[in-house]
């Protein structure tokens, strides 16, 4: 259903509308200063002024059928800001690829995960992604291997712990399937990380 806000009416007042349309199919609530607005397969951000912050496009990441007790990014039910990064998508060789951008719309950590939680308390858990070059075969085709890790990262883009080790992985379209995020951030100084059936308390090492 088409959503015509009040801020539709402060856009006319304020003589925003040259930059925003008259109505949104969707309006999300706000977030670190800012709120998402959905028009056709495009979002952008407004500020609390209710100007433009961010222009429309159509990379941000959202889940129409979003499961609030999920993990990852099934549980993502609208574009948001969290410790000031906001979750994209791009293809790979037809594999999405999830990075971060900042306030400004710029990409501030680049499409490496295959799956990965919104940031909190300064680090988000996600799953990334190595592609080796092993060789060539005897056709003069390239080789290449695939690593995957499950880390802890900061707003900086830096992975500061390694947590572990992923297998069975499929990178191909026809196989490929979102893996899990199997470890927790409790807060800013423990995580939980599940091994098989068990799972241990480590600390975030500064």
């Amino acid at each position: 259903m088409k959503i015509k806000s009040t801020l539709a009416a402060f856009f006319v007042l304020s003589g925003l509308m040259a930059q925003l349309p008259e109505t949104f199919d969707k309006v999300a609530p706000f977030n670190e200063g800012m709120a998402a607005v959905q028009k056709g397969d495009e979002w952008a951000f407004i500020n609390d002024s209710g100007a433009l912050a961010i222009d429309f496009r159509k990379d941000v990441h959202w889940n129409m059928q979003a499961k609030k007790h999920s993990n990852g990014i099934h549980a993502i039910e609208y574009p948001h800001f969290s410790d000031g990064l906001c979750m994209v998508m791009t293809y790979v060789e037809d594999i999405p690829l999830y990075g971060f951008i900042n306030p400004k719309g710029e990409l501030a950590i680049e499409h490496q995960f295959l799956n990965v939680n919104p940031f909190k308390d300064g680090y988000t858990i996600g799953i990334v992604y190595e592609k080796v070059l092993r060789g060539q075969n005897e056709f003069k085709l390239n080789i290449y291997e695939y690593k995957f890790h499950e880390v802890l990262m900061d707003t900086s883009g830096d992975i500061v712990k390694f947590l572990r080790r992923r297998y069975n992985i499929q990178m191909r379209k026809d196989r490929y399937k979102v893996p899990m995020i199997n470890s927790k951030l409790l807060n800013n100084q423990l995580i939980a990380v599940k091994t098989d059936n068990e799972w241990q308390i480590q600390k975030i090492d500064l």
